[in-house]
């Protein structure tokens, strides 16, 4: 491979602001995987926004792309998996799997898409230096009438048509919109983009915490709600707190300690084949790895309101949520998946302007 802009290359990313500024290009936020791809006659290459190649687990990716691309380009976008009119970010990350064969069966079983929204180099010229607005005329040209799965992403200069972007598209599974500058040159890893996620609040029983990584400080608090069963599910953690307030939650928490863990509604956490069951923390999977996943069980007595921004699955947090205040008038066991908010549908081939692949 022998481009004018080679691998690894980090994305250019955003950072979060309020409400939709004024005065740029607008396009939708998708809930994929980033990924740049750098395409040299025959060979295609996905790099990730961790530098890591991505190359081996969308082999039916590779060959739309090394069909549907022009002959030697390097485009930064997202692959995205769709079910029915949303997007499935669960079934992106069955992807990652270390079996060739697995790879394969789902490749047939939940083929990707490939949505692109920058150009970082056509043929020999490197794009990088060039402003956006003559990046997006390029890339408009290079994907004239390009073919599911390969997707142009929709993009307008109208803050209105963007403001409704941003309620719509969540439906289909969309994170929200992405601003950027007309006049921004392609910076890799550097915030220098805009991005308004939607953001909701939710009541949740913390159940546990984690020491941080840096000593005997809280690192996260663990977060519960509860199913129509009853049955406390873990559904993500809230983090981002200062180190003096880190060290201030150990002993605020410390008299809900559990003297028998074993008494805790996650006590079986340790036990693999529990997760097929439950959601419970702790769970070592593909992403993890080796990481040290130990809690420590609290009494779930103390409600808090965090803020989330999307549900897997209606399940659990997608992200890590952010601690709001604690809601000593709230009773635990009136935390359930109830009081979570549900996106009107919309139609996610609306988004692409033809079904998704």
């Amino acid at each position: 491979m022998d481009l004018p802009v080679m691998p690894p290359v980090k994305p250019m990313l955003a950072k979060s602001v309020a409400r939709i500024p004024p005065g740029m290009q607008y396009e939708a936020k998708w809930d994929g995987f980033r990924a740049i791809v750098f395409r040299d006659g025959p060979e295609v290459e996905l790099g990730s926004r961790s530098g890591k190649t991505l190359t081996r687990y969308f082999p039916e990716l590779v060959e739309a792309l090394r069909e549907r691309l022009p002959e030697r380009c390097v485009v930064d976008g997202e692959i995205v998996i769709a079910r029915g009119e949303r997007l499935d970010f669960d079934a992106l990350t069955e992807r990652i799997h270390p079996a060739a064969s697995r790879v394969r069966t789902l490749a047939e079983r939940t083929p990707a898409s490939f949505v692109a929204f920058d150009l970082l180099a056509l043929f020999d010229e490197p794009l990088l230096d060039v402003p956006l607005s003559d990046r997006r005329r390029l890339l408009t040209g290079a994907l004239e009438g390009v073919r599911a799965p390969v997707h142009l992403a929709p993009a307008t200069l109208d803050r209105d048509v963007a403001e409704r972007w941003f309620e719509e598209y969540e439906g289909a599974g969309l994170d929200g919109v992405i601003a950027k500058p007309l006049d921004l040159r392609y910076r890799p890893n550097e915030r220098l983009m805009y991005k308004i996620k939607h953001e909701r609040t939710a009541d949740c029983v913390v159940a546990g915490f984690r020491f941080h990584k840096s000593g005997p400080v809280v690192g996260s608090l663990l977060l519960g709600l509860y199913d129509d069963g009853g049955t406390l599910q873990h559904v993500g953690v809230c983090a981002a707190f200062s180190m003096k307030r880190r060290a201030e939650l150990v002993t605020e928490l410390e008299p809900l300690r559990m003297s028998d863990p074993a008494e805790h509604p996650w006590a079986a956490w340790t036990d693999e084949a529990a997760h097929a069951d439950a959601q419970l923390p702790g769970a070592v999977s593909r992403w993890t790895g080796k990481k040290d996943l130990s809690w420590v069980p609290l009494r779930p007595e103390r409600v808090c309101e965090v803020a989330y921004d999307h549900m897997e699955n209606g399940a659990r947090f997608r992200h890590t949520a952010q601690f709001r205040r604690w809601r000593p008038d709230r009773v635990p066991g009136s935390c359930t998946y109830a009081q979570l908010e549900e996106p009107v549908s919309y139609d996610l081939g609306a988004v692409l302007g033809s079904p998704p692949g």
